[in-house]
């Protein structure tokens, strides 16, 4: 059979994660002459050899790709003959001004881990890594990926490492970050303000027994800094509270391994999944009972293992602020798994190296300054984090997935959009911000930045975003931004002049979010969910249904206006919103009633609260319904001020009896064991009503759990009725649900049940956000839309 030459370009993360030793190894295989290179666009592969071989090495790409890359499409192109000596791997080339995508950072392979225990150079060392895995985000400069172009610049590899890196066949060959003990980045260990001098050896030591006496020390990790002490002493979590200026908020925990995540959470095969992914996210799992101590429930002494008769002491006292889950990860750095080698305890509280408002740490100089008096240690390494990175938040909700907390292991993996998104940026909400700039059809989505509240994380959101701009070779062209003009990311629009603006409802965006991550462009019918966003009425909206395209939408429905009293202070204080219901509901009538809740109440306060409603003194109308779960919650007394964001929903969330509500695959208790609040519909959703069928309950002396469970059984049913008649009326089966509300795992889980089974196509979030970490890619989606129509 005679010989032919092609051409494959391979689209897709195909840079930072072996994709051409695979490719040289898999030519090799198949007896192929010719070359793979990498482009700042792609990875392109010239090949000679007969079509049947050619198609053998095409057939074999996908299946066989390394576990990181993701090929998104592989073109060929028959060219010219052209006869090869062998197959080589060309240097890297910088063709124009388009990119290929850039790996996510990787958490460590076995391979690595087991080079850990090997005599040599490579022994214990904490910064070993290979072409499948170690840091590749967090440490890029610039593109194409080599060396030269990431925070390793400085480190010049040793002989050994060198030989690797262009040895073909190594499992180092070409990995930008190699190193060893000889060459590559090192600890050093601060006690009490003061340079240790000590090995690597002796660092580990000396930190994991400061950890178990328990000690908060400060950690630098892969893209930032951490905060750390031991899970079981109460007195070091007290201590990181304080540090932090963190009352209540749950911390994250990194257990040694799943052998020891298991009597404490449950844990299916979907969240196993999850915890030992090469992304290595937190995962929110469902504690076991008395095994986490708190103020709302009395700790057990100890349980019983799964499946041992060994028992485990509990955790420390207040570890997850009362709630039924635990943000639980597992060690993806060799220094944790070195670390955990040491410790005698199985679990350590590692959160963000921040104070509150302010982005992570994530240079020396600066977390020696704010950390040198104020924790027991310091542990710095000499290699510089480039991009920041906070560690990503799933929960696995309907069987799949859910991203609440994009950052490392997702950021920079775009979502691709069958829209030309070229020269977009679109800069996000004001909380839980995220933004993303637009490249071809992909949408490169921000690690997550946080609140634009305080000065600091303004400026890393500034800089990051200019970063990403001089990354991916962004022109700007079109600018997206949310309707509410006094947003921070609004304003930073303005030092873009001269280019055209679009602003985008925030609701609208939502909707879009998750359109665009689905790849919808039709009229669907849109259910957003939230707690505050600015309507084109000029009130703050949050319960919406409504009718929406990609560039356009329109209102349908909403939960019925309420007074927020005091405005964002009602965000903090849900009292406010118990107060704004009642009153709503009857009036001055309210106080008279016997509900626990008012006899707890500062009445000064109440008074004020009540006049301010009376008068309509900055008592601004929502319709959002996070404060509505605010509201029940207050009521039924498990919340009255906030410690930290959505805290009276996520308590309310942990009273509901899971097995009232649907599991994929298992018959459904939806609509039978509990009856729900009558809900009127008329022009609105008066979800006061709700509100009345709870008080009703709690004054007959009914559970609060029953009411809670009740509650979430109402308002998922009247949601229901109402998408089902608009989507009856306007004659569309598509339903899209988006929104910080569809965090809740039975609300999502809930409506989704119903409207599938009534043979809707629901659409709801994956890969990207829910939350407002999600508004950018709806307001690009808006954008790139009202662009292809002329509109802009």
């Amino acid at each position: 059979m005679s010989k032919v030459t092609v051409q494959l370009i391979v689209q897709g993360l195909v840079q930072g994660v072996g994709f051409r030793p695979f490719i040289y190894r898999l030519a090799q295989q198949h007896s192929l002459n010719g070359w793979v290179q990498n482009t700042n666009e792609n990875v392109r592969i010239k090949l000679t050899s007969e079509p049947d071989k050619i198609q053998a090495f095409i057939d074999a790409l996908r299946p066989e790709a390394p576990p990181a890359s993701r090929i998104r499409d592989v073109s060929v192109e028959y060219l010219e003959l052209e006869e090869f000596d062998g197959f080589v791997i060309l240097k890297s080339d910088d063709l124009s001004e388009a990119v290929t995508e850039i790996s996510p950072d990787i958490a460590v392979c076995p391979d690595c881990l087991a080079d850990m225990n090997i005599p040599g150079r490579r022994k214990d060392y904490a910064f070993v890594n290979c072409t499948n895995c170690g840091p590749r985000f967090t440490i890029v400069r610039d593109l194409p990926y080599d060396r030269e172009r990431t925070t390793m610049k400085p480190f010049r590899m040793c002989p050994d490492c060198d030989a690797e890196y262009h040895e073909i066949t190594d499992r180092r060959f070409h990995a930008q970050p190699t190193a060893c003990a000889v060459c590559g980045p090192e600890f050093e260990l601060y006690e009490k303000g003061i340079r240790a001098e000590k090995s690597n050896k002796e660092i580990l030591e000396s930190l994991a027994a400061m950890i178990d006496k328990g000690s908060v020390v400060a950690i630098k990790g892969l893209g930032g800094m951490h905060l750390c002490c031991d899970a079981f002493n109460s007195k070091a979590v007290d201590t990181l509270r304080i540090l932090k200026n963190r009352e209540t908020k749950p911390f994250a925990l990194m257990f040694r391994d799943l052998d020891a995540v298991l009597p404490y959470v449950y844990v299916n095969e979907t969240e196993k999944e999850s915890l030992s992914s090469f992304r290595r996210p937190i995962v929110l799992l469902r504690t076991k009972p008395g095994q986490f101590p708190n103020n709302n429930a009395p700790a057990g002494n100890t349980i019983l293992s799964h499946n041992t008769a060994e028992l485990f002491p509990p955790l420390a006292f207040g570890i997850n602020a009362g709630l039924k889950l635990q943000g639980v990860m597992l060690p993806y750095l060799p220094f944790h798994y070195l670390l955990f080698k040491h410790l005698k305890t199985n679990a350590i509280v590692l959160t963000s190296g921040n104070f509150s408002s302010e982005p992570i740490i994530i240079d020396n100089d600066t977390a020696l300054s704010k950390f040198n008096t104020r924790v027991d240690a310091i542990l710095l390494h000499n290699r510089d984090i480039y991009n920041r990175t906070d560690d990503s938040v799933v929960k696995i909700m309907g069987g799949r997935e859910r991203v609440l907390r994009r950052s490392r292991g997702f950021v920079p993996e775009p979502v691709s959009f069958n829209k030309n998104l070229d020269g977009i940026i679109a800069f996000g909400a004001e909380l839980s911000n995220c933004f993303a700039v637009g490249k071809g059809n992909k949408a490169f989505l921000s690690q997550h930045i946080g609140d634009l509240k305080g000065l600091e994380t303004l400026e890393f959101y500034e800089q990051t975003v200019h970063q990403f701009i001089d990354l991916f070779r962004v022109k700007p062209e079109l600018l997206a931004v949310d309707l509410h003009p006094d947003y921070a990311s609004t304003r930073l629009a303005s030092k873009f002049p001269g280019l055209p603006l679009v602003q985008v409802q925030h609701h609208h965006a939502h909707i879009a979010s998750c359109m665009a991550e689905h790849n919808l462009d039709q009229a669907v019918i849109g259910v957003s969910l939230d707690g505050t966003g600015l309507g084109t009425d000029g009130n703050i909206w949050g319960g919406e249904i409504m009718l929406c395209t990609l560039d356009n939408f329109t209102r349908l429905t909403h939960l019925n206006y309420v007074p927020l009293p005091g405005g964002d202070l009602a965000n903090e204080e849900p009292w406010r919103m118990g107060i704004s219901y009642l009153y709503k509901i009857m009036g001055r009538d309210f106080l008279e009633l016997d509900l626990p809740f008012l006899k707890n109440l500062d009445e000064f306060k109440a008074d004020g609260v009540l006049s301010m409603i009376a008068n309509n003194i900055n008592c601004p109308l929502t319709s959002g319904t996070g404060r509505l779960f605010d509201a029940v919650a207050s009521v039924l007394g498990i919340c009255q001020v906030a410690a930290f964001p959505a805290q009276g929903p996520m308590l309310l969330e942990a009273l509901v009896s899971p097995e009232v509500f649907p599991v994929p695959g298992q018959p459904n208790n939806l609509q039978g064991q509990f009856d729900v609040y009558p809900c009127r519909t008329d022009s609105v959703i008066h979800a006061e009503d709700l509100i009345a069928g709870v008080v009703s309950d709690l004054l007959a002396g009914k559970p609060v759990s029953f009411i809670a469970t009740k509650f979430h059984s109402s308002f998922i049913s009247v949601i229901f009725e109402n998408v089902k008649s608009f989507c009856e009326k306007e004659q569309i089966r598509e339903v899209v649900l988006s929104g910080g509300v569809f965090q809740n795992k039975y609300v999502l889980e809930g409506l989704t049940y119903l409207l599938e089974i009534n043979h809707f196509n629901v659409y709801t979030q994956e890969s990207v956000p829910s939350n407002d970490g999600g508004i950018a890619l709806g307001q690009m989606a808006v954008a790139a839309k009202r662009r292809e129509l002329g509109c802009v």
